[in-house]
């Protein structure tokens, strides 16, 4: 097992980082870890819209997922749709700048949904990562 594979089991260490490796070892230790891997691409994402679109598709979001910030936090609190029996989720953003293409205060609300979802998952015992790329 490599030490990436372990790091991505810890749930202590779980939450938002810059990927420091390439796509295919995520991708390699995200299958060894067993858990659950969702890619948001965000090359043509201009604003919260977008950005709530991206996120839906790469989660397969249900038919209730509402594309506002309120849907967003429900369906990562969920995700039993998609992938209910892994060991954690990861969530990689591709084409992402540090805004992740949303405006200052879309992204500090985005980014307290990844905290208290990191928070939530780690109370279910499952480690939750958000990467970008």
């Amino acid at each position: 097992m490599s030490d990436l594979c372990e790091r991505l089991q810890d749930m202590s260490e779980a939450g938002v980082y810059r990927l420091g490796c390439p796509v295919e070892v995520l991708r390699a230790n995200v299958d060894l870890s067993e858990q659950c891997f969702f890619e948001v691409d965000l090359a043509e994402v201009h604003g919260k819209g977008e950005f709530l679109a991206a996120v839906a598709k790469a989660l397969h979001a249900p038919d209730w997922f509402g594309h506002n910030l309120d849907a967003l936090a429900d369906a990562l609190g969920d995700l039993s749709w998609t992938c209910d029996g892994g060991k954690g989720y990861v969530l990689l953003f591709h084409h992402a700048d540090e805004s992740l293409h949303l405006d200052a205060t879309d992204h500090a609300a985005v980014t307290q949904i990844f905290a208290d979802t990191v928070s939530y998952w780690k109370l279910q015992g499952k480690p939750f990562w958000v990467f970008i790329d």
